[in-house]
């Protein structure tokens, strides 16, 4: 399995810098399963943590240099942070995994609908906000 093409950015590329982001916190799903049945270390969860806070700072740039505000989900990366930590605190099983990773999940919808509200400001200012697919299941 190979690594998923990251896109270089330029200031003020929202379409890269979401479209990482997204791609991290898919990444983030499939290694916590992967960690739930002893596939994956806590040193990869954390791996994979690292850079959804990188693709975060990197999205939360891209929109502020056009002046769109996210504030309002800056606290994401360490509401996702308490929840790991508790999940990684735990020995793995599907069965840790299965208490946890709706709290994951919510915290990753609202960082969603976050993105997805500024929709509107994105196409004011130019731009188109690309939606891949993600697996919120």
């Amino acid at each position: 399995m190979h690594p998923p093409t990251r896109y270089q950015r330029a200031p003020g590329d929202v379409p890269s810098a979401v479209r990482n982001l997204l791609i991290s916190m898919k990444q983030l799903q499939d290694i916590l399963k992967q960690w739930s049945i002893a596939q994956a270390t806590e040193a990869q969860v954390s791996d994979v943590y690292v850079q959804i806070g990188t693709d975060f700072n990197a999205t939360v740039h891209a929109f502020a240099y056009h002046k769109i505000d996210l504030s309002d989900i800056h606290s994401i990366p360490k509401d996702l942070r308490a929840v790991l930590e508790q999940c990684l605190g735990e020995d793995p099983a599907p069965q840790v995994l299965a208490v946890f990773m709706p709290q994951v999940r919510q915290v990753l919808h609202r960082l969603l609908r976050g993105l997805q509200s500024r929709q509107d400001a994105w196409r004011a200012v130019g731009g188109q906000m690309p939606m891949i697919p993600f697996d919120s299941r």
